[in-house]
């Protein structure tokens, strides 16, 4: 069995809510199916998950497109973090916020951490450098990528138990 396989079957909204309760207690069920396109079309979508979550621009040129932009120019300090979801902006500062955030990718949770939130929070006091601002933007593209993939993943699973 293939890592990305399993990667895929892990990001499935599908699996997740089937499988909770081996998700809070123990090692989680892997369950495989004997469809070999089905297979490799998860693996597929695995190995796409991946190169996001690892930011690999070489793997995942998406990333390279930003979706937000930090448009004033300022101190560059996190003094703070607030999401204005009429404006979809992050506010780091009495000036500077990042633009164009969706609210769906501002909520987006991993582990129970606002992914977004929590990278920004835990840069707090810091100025943030040029690589900083642009990691993070590569992140909101990455979850954004994340969530299309779930979606696409779960069209992909006809009905579960798996066949």
């Amino acid at each position: 069995m293939k890592p990305p396989y399993i990667y895929a079957l892990l990001h499935s909204p599908g699996y997740r809510s089937r499988y909770i309760e081996f998700l809070k207690q123990d090692f989680p069920r892997i369950p495989l199916t004997a469809d070999l396109d089905l297979f490799r079309a998860l693996a597929a979508k695995g190995r796409e998950l991946v190169a996001l979550h690892l930011l690999r621009t070489e793997d995942a040129p998406q990333l390279n497109t930003k979706i937000t932009g930090f448009p004033i120019t300022g101190t560059d300090e996190v003094t703070r973090v607030r999401y204005v979801p009429e404006k979809q902006r992050v506010e780091i500062n009495d000036d500077q916020y990042f633009s164009g955030v969706p609210v769906e990718t501002w909520e987006f949770t991993v582990g129970g951490y606002q992914v977004c939130e929590k990278w920004l929070k835990d840069r707090k006091g810091r100025v943030l450098s040029n690589d900083d601002i642009e990691h993070w933007q590569r992140v909101v593209v990455a979850l954004g990528e994340t969530r299309r993939l779930m979606a696409e993943i779960d069209a992909l699973i006809p009905e579960w138990p798996m066949q």
